[in-house]
């Protein structure tokens, strides 16, 4: 009867140690799934991550190589407008003499018909104000014009 009761003892030690084999070892079923599904889900977000990245830096070569076209159209206006810049000065520096040459000249016409007594004055010679470009006044009004002029 004493065997009989270490039987059953080692029997249930042995079931519950069997059971509890089963248990560790579905334990460690599951800790491998559970390593292996974070394994992959870590890999997925590597690879999110890397294409995100990629993205960014294709991103950055556009933005970039788009900045250079943009400073290159800059520089290429700022020189032209430099350009314009300096042939104004020009145009306004070769007025202004122009201007003084017309004075000087007017003058000199003027000195010229108190001396001889005959009329030299380009306003009773031209009188239309269009035909004396030299008016500088005009030169400054604006030209207008209507939208009637395009009417038929």
């Amino acid at each position: 009867m004493a065997s009989n009761s270490t039987s059953p003892t080692i029997s249930t030690t042995s079931s519950s140690g069997n059971s509890e084999e089963d248990l560790q070892q579905k334990m460690d079923e599951r800790r491998q799934k559970r390593m292996l599904s974070n394994r992959e889900s870590a890999r997925r977000s590597r690879m999110r991550k890397q294409k995100h990245l990629d993205d960014l830096m294709a991103q950055v070569t556009l933005l970039r190589n788009e900045n250079n076209q943009i400073l290159s159209r800059m520089h290429v206006t700022t020189q032209h407008y430099l350009s314009l810049e300096a042939e104004n000065a020009t145009l306004r520096a070769q007025i202004m003499e122009l201007t003084a040459r017309l004075q000087s000249l007017t003058e000199m016409l003027g000195y010229m018909q108190d001396l001889s007594g005959f009329c030299m004055d380009p306003v009773e010679q031209y009188p239309d104000p269009l035909l004396r470009p030299w008016d500088v006044p005009l030169m400054n009004q604006p030209i207008t014009a209507s939208a009637d002029i395009f009417q038929y």
